[in-house]
């Protein structure tokens, strides 16, 4: 699936950017959280493929909050202008009647939606969100100021870098590629100034006593663990929602990554009636990640403009080299690549040649591989390979291609030499892993 076109609606004064993609019988309406843009959502791979797998049951809708991403940048309205906005949204596609998703900073939104417009509403889903954030002696389950000063606090003086995302996914900060592109979105979506406004709405907002007006059938999903938005928000808000389902999944943050498509499938089975049943291959394949490094204060160094000439020209030789070597591009994160391949000596040397073409175009760049068994689910690859080959990459250093014991034991008989990088600690595998350099 391509990336959609965006487009606009207006919304009194104010112009709402939008995209629409899948052609399902329901329309899904994607109220989204605190920091988002349209486009550059999509360089993200967990999200992209998000949005697919919403778009394979549903005419999927989505769009950018007023003052954020690519809609207009004005105050962030009352709870009545942003129901107008995703109004105006719907009536622009010709949707009379829609399910809404809404998710973390959305859910107040989503909750307003369905108990005011309920004959635009065909259902909710509730995902990780809450009907108040603050602590009050009636709702224990909010946050106390001293835990909510630590957010603004973090946007005044680090917005930008990524590192906020330490206030609801730890585990996610700790991945350097994801850290990078969170904070790029960060700035993409809204100012400091902005992010305070925003901050400001979601922390002050109660819904709690319109919840017992919801009358569409309401799915509330919740990760088992969550720093942010604890179960028990969501827990309340099923507890209050005349017939509401609530869903409990493995997760470790306010994100858990690792447990979307299982969100997905509780979606797609409540609002469908079919619970989908992936065809799962199991084949052994060498992972591929590769990384430019310092391409944010090289983009700031030489202009936008010549950073996307450049990063347009290094991603079609990128391309050429999988062509090359007989690799399969699954997906391109910006500045760097995820692909497979079913051989691990081509895949090293594709991974060598991608890093000196880089370095004639005076790029640095990094690439980690492993080899094992992985998941393909459709277009999409996973499993514990990819994770490992994923942490290899964020391991390695400016220029250079670190790879697993596994593939230097599977290419004996190459060329191909190594040097020693020690034992290291993947998180989420047990034992650490012995990994080593290409001596190319």
């Amino acid at each position: 699936m391509l990336e959609p076109k965006t487009q606009y609606a207006k919304s009194g004064d104010v112009y709402i950017a939008y995209q629409v993609s899948g052609n399902g019988p329901i329309d899904l309406v994607l109220i989204p959280g605190f920091v988002t843009h349209l486009e550059f959502h999509w360089e993200e791979p967990m999200l992209s493929h998000l949005f697919r797998r919403l778009a394979s049951f549903s005419r999927l809708i989505r769009f950018d909050k007023r003052g954020a991403g690519l809609s207009d940048r004005v105050n962030s309205g009352t709870i009545e202008d942003r129901m107008d906005d995703v109004i105006a949204v719907m009536n622009a596609v010709g949707s009379e009647r829609a399910a809404f998703i809404g998710v973390s900073e959305g859910g107040p939104l989503s909750i307003s939606l369905a108990a005011t417009h309920l004959k635009r509403t065909l259902a909710l889903v509730l995902w990780n969100t809450f009907p108040r954030y603050r602590y009050a002696p009636d709702y224990p389950h909010g946050f106390t100021p001293d835990v909510i000063d630590k957010f603004p606090r973090l946007i005044k003086t680090q917005w930008g870098t990524g590192a906020v995302i330490s206030c609801f996914a730890a585990p996610a900060a700790e991945d350097k590629r994801f850290l990078k592109w969170w904070g790029e979105c960060e700035r993409l979506s809204m100012s400091p100034g902005g992010a305070l406004l925003g901050f400001n709405w979601f922390a002050n907002i109660d819904v709690r006593k319109i919840l017992p007006v919801i009358n569409v059938p309401t799915l509330v999903i919740h990760s088992a663990v969550d720093s942010l938005v604890p179960p028990a928000h969501s827990q309340y808000m099923a507890g209050h929602i005349k017939g509401a389902k609530y869903v409990e999944v493995p997760g470790e943050d306010h994100f858990s990554l690792a447990s979307w498509d299982m969100v997905v499938d509780e979606i797609e089975e409540f609002l469908t009636g079919n619970r989908p049943v992936p065809e799962v291959n199991r084949v052994l394949a060498t992972v591929l990640f590769t990384d430019i490094v310092g391409s944010t204060e090289l983009a700031n160094r030489i202009g936008d403009r010549e950073w996307r000439a450049l990063l347009e020209y290094h991603n079609s030789l990128v391309r050429k080299e999988l062509l090359r070597f007989q690799g399969n591009e699954i997906e391109n994160s910006g500045d760097g690549f995820y692909a497979t391949f079913n051989g691990p000596t081509r895949a090293v040397y594709c991974a060598c040649s991608i890093r000196d073409n880089a370095r004639k175009l005076g790029l640095k760049m990094r690439a980690g591989l492993h080899t094992g068994e992985v998941e393909q689910v459709g277009s999409n690859v996973g499993g514990i390979a990819v994770h490992i080959g994923a942490h290899v990459s964020a391991i390695a250093q400016e220029d250079e291609v670190l790879v697993s014991s596994t593939i230097k034991d599977l290419v004996i008989g190459s060329k191909l030499r190594f040097s020693d990088r020690g034992d290291q600690l993947i998180k989420g595998v047990p034992e650490k892993w012995k990994l080593f350099a290409v001596d190319v």
